[in-house]
Order: C-alpha cells, then sequence, then structure tokens
C-alpha cells in the first residue's frame, strides 16, 4: 500500500507544479501585453504621417514655400572613397613630416 501511496503523491506533487507554472506562464503574457489601446484609423494610401509632420513643421516656422525632397548628393561612392583615401595619405604624409623635423 505505501507504494500507491508515495506514487500518488509524486503524480500530486507534479500536478500542482505543472499548474503552477501555466498559471505563472498566463500571468507573465498578460503583463506583457499592451493596455487595451483605442483603435486608430488606419492612414488612406496617399496620406503619409511623416508628410504631415513636415506640413505642420513648416506652418510653425512660418515657411509658405512648398515642401522639396532634397536631392541626393552628386558625388558618387568612388569618389568619396577616393577623397577619403586622398585625405587619409595626406595626413600621414604629415605625421611623417613632423617626425623626421
Amino acid at each position: 500500500m505505501s507504494g500507491t501511496i508515495g506514487a500518488m503523491r509524486r503524480l500530486l506533487t507534479w500536478l500542482l507544479v505543472t499548474v503552477g507554472i501555466g498559471a505563472l506562464v498566463r500571468r507573465l503574457k498578460r503583463r506583457r501585453e499592451p493596455a487595451l489601446v483605442e483603435p486608430t484609423r488606419p492612414p488612406a494610401a496617399g496620406d503619409d504621417p511623416a508628410d504631415e509632420l513636415r506640413r505642420k513643421l513648416a506652418e510653425s516656422r512660418g515657411e509658405d514655400e512648398a515642401l522639396e525632397t532634397p536631392e541626393p548628393p552628386e558625388e558618387t561612392v568612388a569618389d568619396r572613397r577616393a577623397d577619403v583615401h586622398e585625405q587619409g595619405r595626406a595626413a600621414l604624409d604629415e605625421m611623417r613630416d613632423s617626425d623626421e623635423s
């Protein structure tokens, strides 16, 4: 009989541990869920929030001109790379000259 009672206690222990873990997981999931927020209307196809913010910023600055997107620099990556290498060589030459003095 004592073997059956021991098995029942182990089974009950495992059952309680499993239920406790399940309750802990549910509590943690609820804590991670964001608070209920009223749904906002999705932006229309041409309605970009960034454009709206740019418009408001322009109004607050008193700018009446239409906002234009800035043009990308005309310098290519190869040109920029060449400039950086040239600056590096100049710095190296300058360091060599100061060591020789």
